[in-house]
């Protein structure tokens, strides 16, 4: 009863139009109440929620992904890979691409991926022929990578509740991601082949390197976050900061981009971003507590354990509900709500928790690309003034793609697992 109290709740705060982390926080103590708790419980695992050495990753890797979005970074990439592979068919829309995977490495944030280079690409490559509603789909399900390139908020998110170690979750992400983004860039090869999309330009070495000298700094910063943590030199609350301290360097002395006064909305930006993350991270730890003080992660494990006797059945009927209430909840109501849930589950079926973490957020990326409530949709569509039936139709086959992947690294785990071993070794 006490469960149903604390879904029924927050499903009814949320359709009120609740923020998120609010939500979680109301739902909770309605079932405290009902329980007949000391309210006191809240207080306490809120407290124990935030005062986390890892979580102060979190407000770094937003800072450096702001730094990084209101300095002009994203343009200069966008240049560079366009100099790569903006000559050959498909070629602007493999740079959307592309370039979210490294934005994503910087920002470590779906949407602001997206918003980032959303609008510098659509009207790029509605200009080279491309029709309206294609190119605002590619930015859409490109940007659902920001949280699987490393470094990604999700994972951290992931990690502090369910106690994988955040580092590998962060490495795990690596090859997965960057194969994702080849089957994807693939994909819009061939839909560009398919309809004749026409290529404009030429390939020039001179170019190439002009434009990798204006973006080196930035292609730099993925190798300093990554190399720091597989090196072990750093922890990822470490390398984050290290990220910020180096972005604002580089904004200000290499590229003077930035000025004080910017600097300063930038940390304003980061405060507001933050202190809603951070809002979420404490609730949920109430949450949490509820869920282990209540035993429902056992009880739905039980009823696995009873209904599904392999892992492959557990993988896959994992993948249905996952992908179903990506089309209907928030990412960070996913990630609060069934990674406590989910991840003793895989455990009890002997998933390893760093490849379940994977496909888990995997997952969750994936739902920000489907409707009726993808936020990367969303997104996209504003900046674009796109209609979003017409989107989604475009988009469909790069989610398709995109589940394929998952289904893919699902059962092959050492896609996943081979980078964090190696620094295990």
């Amino acid at each position: 009863m006490i469960s149903a109290i604390l879904f029924i709740s927050f499903f009814i705060f949320l359709i009120l139009g609740i923020p998120i982390g609010i939500c979680l926080g109301l739902s909770s103590i309605c079932a405290i109440l009902y329980s007949g708790t000391s309210l006191t419980i809240v207080a306490t695992n809120m407290y124990s929620g935030i005062s986390k050495f890892l979580l102060l990753a979190i407000p770094f890797f937003v800072l450096s992904g702001n730094i990084m979005a209101k300095a002009g970074i994203s343009t200069r990439l966008i240049r560079f890979v366009d100099t790569c592979v903006g000559h050959r068919k498909g070629g602007i829309a493999n740079v959307c691409i592309i370039v979210a995977c490294f934005f994503g490495a910087i920002s470590g944030s779906s949407r602001a991926t997206v918003a980032a280079i959303g609008g510098i690409m659509y009207p790029e490559m509605v200009k080279r022929g491309y029709p309206s509603d294609y190119s605002t789909a590619v930015q859409a399900v490109g940007g659902t990578l920001g949280i699987i390139i490393p470094p990604s908020i999700v994972f951290v998110i992931y990690g502090n509740i369910t106690g994988t170690s955040i580092s590998l979750l962060l490495l795990a992400g690596v090859v997965p991601g960057v194969l994702c983004a080849a089957a994807l860039c693939g994909l819009a090869y061939i839909i560009a082949r398919r309809r004749s999309y026409e290529v404009d330009q030429m390939f020039s070495w001179r170019g190439l390197g002009q434009s990798f000298l204006r973006s080196v700094f930035a292609l730099l910063m993925p190798l300093i976050i990554l190399g720091g943590i597989y090196a072990g030199i750093c922890t990822p609350t470490e390398s984050s900061a290290i990220t910020s301290l180096y972005g604002a360097i580089v904004c200000f002395v290499a590229y003077h981009d930035l000025t004080f006064k910017s600097f300063c909305k930038v940390l304003e930006s980061t405060a507001v971003s933050v202190s809603t993350l951070m809002l979420l991270v404490v609730t949920a730890q109430v949450v949490g507590f509820l869920f282990t003080y209540y035993s429902i992660p056992t009880t739905v494990a039980n009823f696995f354990l009873e209904h599904v006797a392999s892992k492959t059945g557990f993988i896959l009927i994992t993948i249905a509900i996952m992908v179903l209430c990506g089309m209907f909840l928030d990412t960070s109501a996913n990630n609060l709500i069934l990674g406590p849930i989910f991840s003793p589950i895989a455990a009890m079926y002997g998933m390893d928790p760093v490849h379940f973490g994977l496909i888990f957020v995997f997952l969750l990326a994936l739902g920000q690309a489907t409707p009726p409530f993808g936020t990367c949709l969303f997104v996209s569509c504003t900046l674009n003034n796109d209609t979003f039936s017409d989107v989604v139709r475009e988009s469909f086959p790069f989610m398709i793609t995109e589940l394929a992947c998952i289904i893919l690294f699902a059962f092959v785990p050492g896609l996943s697992t081979w980078l964090p071993g190696m620094m295990q070794g």
